[in-house]
C-alpha cells in the first residue's frame, strides 16, 4: 500500500486563516494527502497568507526563500501560496520565487485538487478570482474524525465598509454570507464529532444575513437557532463593525444563554476627525452609546476592541481623544498597533500626513500601558469569583488541564485528563496578566 503524500500548512493571520486551512486540508484529503508538522518530509507546502500586518508580502518572499534548499533536493515538492496576499501579489509571487508551482486566492481554495494536478503536469497554477458561487458549496463534507471541544466555523466573508487603512475589500471581496441551513448543518457535524464551542467568524460577521426560506435571517436569529442544537454548550462571534450591531443582536446577549458574555468590537479610534478620515461612518459618542446598551442587556459583558495608533493626520488631541475613550470604556483585552500604509488603500496614499515613527511608538506605549493596565484589572477580579471553564488540552505542568472562562480567558487548573472537552466550575484564586488559575470547585 502506498504512503501517504504529506501536506505542510502554515497559517497567518486571523482566526478565518485558521478555519480555511483546516478546510484546504480537508480538500486534499480527498487527493490523499495527510497533514505533517514540518515542512522537510512535505510533498505539498502551502503558505494561508494575511495581508493585514506590516511588510506581509515581504515576510512571506522570506518564508519562500527558506523553502529553496528543499525544493532544489526534492523538484518533486510542490509549493503553494494561498490567502490574502495570494490574492493581492497574483502572478507577481511566482514572477519574483519561480519555485512556486500554485498562487490561490481565498475565495477559491476549493479548487487548490484542480490546481495540484495542474503543477503535478508541470504548469504553473494560478487563481485569484472571485467567482460567482460559494466556495463552501463545493468542499467536501468533514471527515468524521473526532474534534477538540472548540471549533471555528465561517459564516461570512468579505467587507463592504471601505475602511481606508483595511485592504479586506480588496483581496476578500464583497460581503457574502453562507445559507443557514449550510450553517446549521456544519455546525450539527462539529457537534456529532464532540465540539462544545463554535465561534463564528466573518470579516464582519454582525452583517450575517444568510438566505434561509422565508428570507434571509440576520446574526441574531441564527445564533438563537444554534443555541438549540443538543451538545452546542457556547457560542462566540467575531468580528463585528459597530454599524452592524442591530437590536435583536444587543438583545440576544441578554436572553440567549449560550452566547458568551465576551465581545470583540473594534472602535479603531476616538477621535471623530480620525474616525471620519478612516472612513468609519460613526462617531466616539456612537460607539460609547452603543456599548452602554450592550452592556445594559448583559452587564457582566467583557469587551474586546482594536485601536489604531498614528493614523495619517493624527494630533496629539486626536490621539487624548483615543485615551479618554479606553477610560470610558473599559476594556477586558484589546489588540493596538502603529498604523502601517497598505498598497492600495486610501490611507496609504497619505504620506505627507504620516506620523513620525518615533512619535507613533510613543503614543502606541502609552495606549498599551492603559490598555493592559485595564485588562490586568479585570483579570484580578476574578480572583474569589467561580468561572465556567471549558477544558480544551493539558497544560505545561503534569496534572494541569487549560481551557478558557466565559470571558473567553485562559485559565489553568490541577485537574484529571478525562475533563477534556467537558465544562466545570472553577474558584479563581490568582490572576496573572494573560491567564487565571484555580481549582475545581
Amino acid at each position: 500500500m502506498a504512503e501517504p503524500k504529506k501536506l505542510y500548512i502554515k497559517t497567518y493571520g486571523c482566526q478565518m486563516n485558521v478555519y480555511d486551512s483546516e478546510r484546504m486540508a480537508e480538500a486534499m484529503g480527498g487527493k490523499g494527502y495527510v497533514t505533517t508538522d514540518t515542512p522537510d518530509n512535505a510533498d505539498m507546502i502551502l503558505l494561508n497568507t494575511c495581508h493585514i500586518r506590516e511588510k506581509a508580502a515581504e515576510k512571506v518572499y522570506s518564508e519562500l526563500g527558506r523553502f529553496k534548499p528543499l525544493k532544489k533536493a526534492r523538484p518533486d515538492l510542490k509549493i503553494g501560496v494561498a490567502g490574502c496576499v495570494a490574492q493581492a501579489e497574483g502572478a507577481e509571487i511566482m514572477a519574483r520565487q519561480p519555485m512556486v508551482d500554485m498562487v490561490v486566492g481565498p475565495q477559491s481554495y476549493h479548487r487548490l485538487p484542480e490546481l495540484e494536478e495542474q503543477a503535478r503536469a508541470g504548469k504553473k497554477a494560478l487563481d485569484t478570482d472571485f467567482p460567482e458561487e460559494l466556495k463552501f458549496d463545493h468542499l467536501a463534507k468533514r471527515p468524521k474524525a473526532r474534534r477538540a471541544p472548540t471549533a471555528f466555523l465561517t459564516v461570512q466573508e468579505g467587507c463592504d465598509k471601505f475602511c481606508a487603512f483595511c485592504v479586506v475589500p480588496y483581496t476578500r471581496g464583497a460581503e457574502v454570507s453562507r445559507p443557514v441551513a449550510r450553517v446549521l448543518e456544519e455546525a450539527q457535524d462539529l457537534v456529532e464529532r464532540g465540539v462544545r464551542e463554535i465561534t463564528l467568524l466573518g470579516q464582519n460577521v454582525n452583517a450575517y444575513h444568510g438566505g434561509a426560506e422565508g428570507g434571509a435571517w440576520g446574526l441574531a436569529r441564527l445564533i438563537r437557532r444554534l443555541a438549540e442544537i443538543d451538545g452546542l454548550d457556547r457560542i462566540r462571534f467575531t468580528t463585528s463593525h459597530p454599524n452592524d450591531m442591530e437590536d435583536d443582536l444587543i438583545a440576544a446577549h441578554g436572553d440567549c444563554a449560550k452566547l458568551m458574555p465576551y465581545l470583540h468590537l473594534p472602535v479603531q479610534s476616538g477621535s471623530d476627525r480620525i474616525l471620519k478620515a478612516m472612513n468609519r461612518k460613526h462617531r466616539a459618542a456612537d460607539y460609547v452609546a452603543l456599548i452602554a446598551r450592550i452592556r445594559a442587556a448583559r452587564p457582566d459583558l467583557l469587551l474586546s476592541g482594536d485601536f489604531i495608533v498614528g493614523f495619517p493626520g493624527e494630533t496629539e488631541e486626536d490621539f487624548e481623544d483615543t485615551l479618554r475613550l479606553v477610560e470610558e470604556v473599559r476594556y477586558g483585552q484589546a489588540y493596538s498597533f502603529k498604523y502601517s500604509p497598505r498598497p492600495g488603500t486610501p490611507a496609504a496614499e497619505k504620506e505627507a500626513k504620516m506620523v513620525p515613527a518615533e512619535v507613533a511608538s510613543e503614543r502606541l506605549q502609552r495606549l498599551q500601558d492603559l490598555l493592559n493596565r485595564q485588562q490586568f484589572e479585570h483579570q484580578q477580579a476574578m480572583v474569589g469569583r467561580t468561572a465556567s471553564v471549558l477544558f480544551e488540552k493539558a497544560g505545561r505542568m503534569e496534572g494541569q488541564l487549560v481551557g478558557k472562562s466565559e470571558y473567553l480567558q485562559a485559565v489553568h487548573v490541577q485537574a484529571p485528563d478525562s475533563l477534556i472537552g467537558q465544562i466545570a466550575q472553577v474558584e479563581i484564586t490568582e490572576a496573572g496578566p494573560n491567564s487565571l488559575g484555580g481549582r475545581l470547585a
